[in-house]
């Protein structure tokens, strides 16, 4: 798992890409459903535990979703290239 920054338009813009709820979300990640609110509600980097953080990328990850680093044009998310 890759332990780099994600921040909360990154969380917003995965969960729409895989259609999970945000409860869903915060039963596959564990975390409760209030704390998932308050992270797609950050702008920016997100200040949460960083256990909290990590649950919620491997939860997404976990759904098909690959975060992209900033490379010039920003941050964002895509659908992982299926395997076969």
């Amino acid at each position: 798992m890759n332990n780099k920054a994600i921040n909360g338009e990154q969380v917003r813009a995965a969960r729409a890409l895989v259609r999970l709820t945000r409860d869903e979300l915060a039963n596959a990640a564990q975390i409760g459903t209030a704390t998932l609110h308050r992270v797609e509600a950050t702008d920016g980097e997100l200040s949460q535990r960083p256990s909290v953080v990590a649950a919620i990328r491997r939860a997404l990850e976990d759904a098909g979703v690959e975060f992209i680093d900033a490379n010039g044009s920003g941050p964002g998310v895509r659908l992982k290239k299926p395997s076969t």
